[in-house]
């Protein structure tokens, strides 16, 4: 049996070891040091964000997005149905309601009915997910939210170097995120980021990020915080996959294409769409089977000791969430029962993507 192929598994530049000896011969391996605010600049300057603060986990930065907000008990945030729990799961960390919309045939969420659920629960918040690496409709979410006053939290946690109309995903809310776990396209082991234009709002998200100390000799507390902060060491491996960020986006827009020709034949695969005026990192290939079993696909894939899964289970049909109001039409479910993530390492040659379209190709084909 080959050695396992895994769906999104890290892949270093080289500079990253460097940088870590660097942090430990400087002797700064707590959550401070050079290589925090290095990384924080390294994305500000990409992206464009005024502001970046580097924290343990992507979802450490939506809640604290949230604590900023001051969303509280009996407030509705609004979120995407089509994506992981750590979008949605700081909704209930700060005791609110969420309220979940469905998705369109981009994948990503509809602003019709993101429209809709705004004018009839009016939540105090938005948090729309750039699913799998691809921009949703962006501007025109941005443009709902401003026009009923609802606050934008874009959940790009997927999409670094994802764009629309050329601008940066996580640059048209008041605050963006992004994660650096170990499967994203560049990785600190573990870690995400909150970026915001408002340098107030990121100020006082890095205080409550290190346990809401106030600015005294001794620690004096007035508020609840917590233990949030990136440390020294893995910003040291982020300051390095920064610099090989752009070759990952492009690696993975290449494997994409693979699969895409090498499976173009098939008419009842249909892949994740790229909308008008974006461009996306593709961090994972996935498409759907219009009458295939894709649970048929994953096995013939594991068979031959390649990782692959299904696309996101809705978070509406979470047992967690069953009482959640959720506007939809079906969408997100029906890419759920059809839907596979395919393997994309960027470490992999073309030959070996072409394997696996291969196998991908005959559970096809052997199922109809």
């Amino acid at each position: 049996m080959q050695n396992r192929i895994f769906l999104s598994p890290p892949h270093m530049g080289g500079d990253e070891l460097k940088y870590v000896k660097e942090a430990f011969d400087s002797n700064y391996i707590a959550p401070l040091g050079e290589f925090v605010n290095r990384f924080e600049n390294s994305i500000s300057n990409y992206t464009g964000a005024k502001s970046a603060l580097a924290l343990s986990s992507g979802t450490a930065a939506i809640h604290l997005a949230l604590r900023v907000l001051g969303i509280k008990q009996g407030d509705k945030v609004l979120a995407s149905t089509f994506t992981f729990i750590g979008s949605v799961a700081p909704i209930i960390y700060q005791n609110a309601e969420p309220v979940f919309v469905d998705s369109d045939n981009s994948w990503n969420a509809d602003p019709n009915l993101v429209e809709d659920a705004i004018k009839k629960e009016k939540p105090k918040a938005f948090i729309v997910t750039h699913l799998y690496g691809q921009s949703a409709d962006i501007k025109s979410i941005a443009q709902i939210c401003q026009r009923y006053g609802v606050v934008l939290i874009e959940d790009a946690a997927e999409s670094l170097g994802a764009k629309f109309e050329n601008k940066h995903t996580g640059r048209y809310g008041r605050f963006g995120i992004y994660s650096f776990n170990g499967n994203k396209i560049i990785t600190t082991s573990g870690g995400g980021m909150l970026i915001s234009d408002d340098e107030r709002d990121i100020e006082y998200a890095k205080k409550l990020s290190t346990q809401a100390r106030e600015p005294k000799l001794w620690y004096e507390h007035t508020e609840i915080g917590y233990n949030y902060r990136m440390s020294n060491i893995l910003a040291a491996i982020g300051v390095g996959q920064m610099e090989v960020l752009d070759k990952r986006i492009a690696r993975k827009r290449e494997i994409f294409e693979i699969y895409k020709n090498a499976l173009s034949d098939i008419d009842e695969i249909e892949w994740m769409p790229e909308i008008d005026g974006s461009f996306g990192n593709r961090w994972l290939t996935t498409m759907s089977l219009k009458e295939s079993n894709p649970f048929k696909v994953i096995e013939a894939l594991s068979k031959e000791n390649i990782e692959s899964r299904p696309l996101w289970k809705p978070m509406h049909l979470q047992k967690i969430f069953k009482d959640a109001k959720f506007y939809g039409t079906g969408v997100s479910e029906a890419l759920f029962n059809s839907g596979v993530c395919l393997p994309s390492p960027t470490a992999l040659g073309d030959k070996e993507i072409e394997d696996i379209a291969s196998i991908i190709r005959r559970s096809v084909c052997n199922s109809n």
